[in-house]
């Protein structure tokens, strides 16, 4: 199985990148929330990968944290929801997002997401229930703010997964501002 590539970025064509990886072209598919990471052409990339292998297809799915690829994995265990469904779930919610509608069981904000219906929607709350979601707790403060929600995003896009975060979270003041929240929260990490 292939887990990470290393690589010069050659191709970006959404959802779908080219990855030179020493000499040979990977073509791997993305969720938008990565796609939008990647550094420019020619650049150095990284990708934690998912290869799936079908009667009729190899393809190779990447990832920019390992938080992305871990809820890819759990999403395409359920019944009914395939690779491509899985990658339009990421590419419309990050994985905060969805651990958030999972932890409140909120159908709505999954049903947002194009191709998912109120069916799907509940089926993935039903299954995802104690997997995605389980780790991150309540908030400071109960219910998260707006800036709380912010911060913790930034932090998984910056590669943080979603225990660190989280963690970082905890002991910032109520109330902070996202830019003091997220420098205080890095400091906190890099200890």
């Amino acid at each position: 199985m292939i887990g990470k590539l290393t690589g010069t970025l050659a191709d970006k064509n959404p959802p779908q990148v080219l990855l030179e990886c020493h000499g040979v072209g990977y073509e791997v598919d993305v969720p938008m929330s990565t796609f939008y990471n990647l550094p420019g052409l020619g650049e150095r990339v990284s990708l934690l990968t998912h290869f799936v292998v079908r009667e009729d297809a190899q393809v190779l799915y990447g990832f920019g944290s390992a938080s992305e690829r871990e809820a890819f994995r759990q999403l395409i265990r359920i019944s009914g929801v395939g690779p491509r469904t899985a990658l339009s779930i990421l590419s419309g919610m990050s994985v905060a997002d969805i651990a958030q509608a999972v932890t409140a069981q909120d159908a709505g904000r999954l049903t947002k997401v194009p191709g998912i219906g109120k069916k799907t929607a509940e089926r993935l709350l039903l299954e995802l229930k104690g997997k995605i979601g389980a780790d991150l707790g309540p908030l400071p403060g109960g219910a998260a703010t707006d800036e709380q929600a912010d911060i913790l995003q930034a932090l998984l896009a910056l590669g943080y997964s979603e225990r660190e975060a989280t963690a970082a979270l905890k002991p910032l003041p109520p109330g902070i501002g996202v830019g003091e929240g997220i420098k205080a929260a890095l400091r906190a990490l890099a200890k």
